[in-house]
């Protein structure tokens, strides 16, 4: 009797770096850039689901797991946005248009946007770079959008300049039906006319219903309030979604970097629930 091998050639499949094409580069803020790849022949790399990540490498140089920031309902390309902060960062950021790198994947699982988030309200809390893996989520979302219910976009970051994806968060979120933004800045600045405050004050104080299911990305400190903040309000933990991509090194389950107990982030998430979450212990 022959083997099956659809499962294993999806496993091998994921583990083969694929040459990917930097298209095109926008310069989100001061340390975040978003890359644009396409397969040399054009169109995507391969598919993928909100949430998942891949190993984005430049031979030589080094490799590292970034989250896929643009929507699976987009056929032409995906894009990542990356905040430069080491070697690799450092190199992808003096990286030209037309320039090649190879990239594998995806890994993890997703957010269940097929499944438990359907017909469901969502509220999305972001901080920083934290909107990256959420964005992918928002606009599979919009890109459905009679698939489910209010959709609510709490972003913030340190200043107006930090705030990623700004066009595109004023542009179309803000001018899409159903859909209510809402920025915050940590410190007053001139010219900001929005809310100054963290982000999970700002929660607090915008008082959303409990008639939604939040999902929440950004630092771990904004991360660990904002959890608190939604309980405060009424939330149970299993109305929360979260990522946990921080500790993410090789994607398989080998390297035991991202390993807490008998989980593996790189295959078990990045995607948990917060009842979830507090399973692991206490060190994640």
């Amino acid at each position: 009797m022959s083997e099956c091998t659809c499962k294993k050639d999806y496993q091998l499949d994921t583990l083969i770096p694929q040459v990917g094409v930097v298209t095109d580069i926008r310069q989100e803020t001061p340390d975040v850039k978003t890359f644009r790849v396409n397969a040399p022949e054009g169109g995507k790399l391969f598919e993928h689901m909100p949430g998942q990540c891949a190993m984005v490498c430049v031979p030589g140089i080094s490799e590292g797991m970034f989250s896929i920031t643009s929507s699976p309902t987009n056929k032409e390309f995906q894009e990542f946005s990356i905040k430069k902060c080491g070697i690799l960062t450092d190199y992808l950021h003096d990286l030209e248009a037309g320039s090649e790198i190879t990239v594998r994947g995806p890994y993890g699982n997703n957010f269940p946007v097929e499944t438990e988030l359907k017909g469901k309200n969502l509220l999305f809390i972001a901080g920083g770079i934290g909107l990256a893996p959420l964005r992918s989520v928002i606009n599979y979302v919009l890109d459905n959008r009679d698939n489910y219910g209010t959709v609510d976009i709490l972003y913030g970051a340190r200043t107006a300049n930090d705030l990623v994806q700004l066009k595109e968060i004023q542009e179309v979120w803000m001018n899409t039906k159903g859909v209510n933004v809402h920025l915050t800045v940590d410190c007053e600045e001139e010219g900001w006319d929005g809310n100054v405050g963290f982000v999970p004050a700002y929660l607090k104080e915008l008082g959303f219903t409990t008639d939604k299911t939040a999902l929440v990305c950004g630092p771990p400190i904004m991360i660990k309030f904002v959890l608190a903040a939604l309980e405060e309000l009424g939330f149970s933990k299993d109305q929360v979604y979260t990522t946990l991509e921080l500790r993410m090194k090789c994607g398989v389950g080998k390297c035991g970097r991202c390993n807490i107990g008998s989980k593996y982030v790189c295959k078990d998430g990045p995607v948990f629930r917060c009842d979830e979450v507090d399973e692991l212990p206490d060190e994640y």
